[in-house]
């Protein structure tokens, strides 16, 4: 499993719009600049859905070059957020739970303090 939880300064970007899942290395890198308007190079995870939402790939650099991890489910799908946007920020630990099959939308969060607003 990607082991990202304990590493607070990584962030993590949902592309909301379906992406070619036979896009690889750098087909991902454009749609990280094109679609989520962000640096590949940051170092930051950007994750990608398939049309048919069975698929994800997360792609990320690491410290010589990019790393793609890719799961395909035997059954069932992928919820991603429903929003206006074609990218979202989530956390390390809701990327955990959308990779467990956990749906985001039916989460229901304590308030909790934050010095980052959108974390």
């Amino acid at each position: 499993m990607l082991s990202i939880a304990a590493q607070r300064s990584v962030r993590v970007f949902l592309c909301l719009t379906p992406v070619d899942m036979r896009r690889s290395f750098d087909g991902l890198a454009a749609a990280v600049e094109q679609v989520l308007c962000a640096n590949p190079l940051s170092g930051h995870l950007f994750v990608f859905r398939g049309k048919r939402g069975d698929r994800i790939k997360v792609l990320f650099w690491d410290t010589d070059g990019y790393v793609v991890w890719y799961k395909r489910l035997e059954k069932g799908t992928f919820r991603f957020p429903q929003d206006s946007s074609s990218a979202k920020e989530i956390s390390p630990a809701e990327l955990g739970m959308l990779l467990e099959g956990i749906d985001l939308g039916s989460v229901k969060r304590q308030k909790r303090f934050s010095l980052f607003s959108n974390v």
